[in-house]
């Protein structure tokens, strides 16, 4: 059993990242808008800043009050489309609830989409096409990769269809040759799923879902749930007794969060990489 260690990795990528924009004359800059003051969202932006100012990117926050109208907001995120200077857009989620989460995602040109979440590149990876990817399943399939493990001919299970997560993770994996199902909040009987993966992915923001007695010897468990229970951290995955029989298994915290920020200043570079092309 070995533990997938994504704030290793994620070191590794932010190294690789640093080394790459040292010897670049033009910096690249990523943009973070954030409307109102969500706790949650004010640590996320920390720690890409913090990511941003060790890669060498040039970071800025725009915060915005929660009272916002979608049309001011559009038009920001217009302004920063139209500023050849930015780089990378990344509109923090959650929003307030006068704003159309949707129309926001598909404002930010593809190219500086650095979230992943507008049609054109979510229909990229559809398609198998290179484009910008979602940070989360993106950040999973480099786990896999640098961990060695293959995902050809595998019988994955992925528990979650969020447009996030659940959907482009299954289209990442079906793409590498996975067979790949999908299990979600209508499946019945899931245990029946998850006890023949291989590779079990779960993100559902439910803590400890998955039981040991829902997983097979020897398979791999990714858990990219975040729960508060107790005032402690946990996953989807009970991770304690589900640990002796995996094969791999991600820690939570330190696993798949880890690979988010990684792939996201990815993400920001391969952006910057596009603007230049065109």
């Amino acid at each position: 059993m070995e533990i997938l260690d994504g704030k290793k990795i994620k070191d590794e990528i932010l190294d690789e990242l640093r080394n790459e924009v040292n010897n670049m004359q033009e910096k690249p800059t990523l943009v973070v808008v954030q409307v109102g003051n969500n706790e949650a969202s004010n640590v996320y932006i920390k720690q890409k800043a913090k990511m941003a100012r060790y890669v060498g990117y040039q970071f800025h926050h725009i915060k915005l009050d929660d009272t916002i109208t979608e049309e001011e907001l559009l038009y920001e995120i217009d302004k920063l489309n139209k500023d050849k200077s930015v780089h990378g857009i990344l509109v923090q989620m959650p929003l307030p609830s006068q704003i159309n989460t949707y129309k926001v995602q598909n404002a930010v040109l593809p190219e500086k989409d650095v979230d992943g979440l507008s049609d054109i590149n979510t229909g990229k990876l559809f398609h198998g096409k290179d484009a910008l990817y979602s940070c989360t399943p993106f950040g999973v399939m480099e786990l896999l990769k640098r961990y060695k493990i293959n995902v050809v001919g595998k019988n994955v299970v992925v528990v979650g269809r969020s447009n996030l997560v659940g959907k482009p993770m299954a289209t990442m994996l079906i793409n590498e040759g996975a067979t790949v199902t999908i299990c979600h909040s209508k499946t019945n009987d899931l245990p029946k799923y998850t006890f023949n993966a291989d590779i079990l992915i779960v993100a559902v923001g439910k803590p400890k879902l998955i039981t040991a007695d829902m997983v097979k010897d020897g398979a791999v468990v990714i858990d990219v749930g975040i729960n508060r229970l107790e005032n402690r951290l946990c996953g989807d995955v009970d991770y304690e007794n589900v640990l002796p029989k995996c094969s791999y298994i991600t820690p939570v915290p330190g696993g798949v969060g880890q690979m988010t920020v990684a792939m996201l200043g990815k993400n920001v570079l391969k952006a910057y990489k596009i603007q230049k092309e065109k």
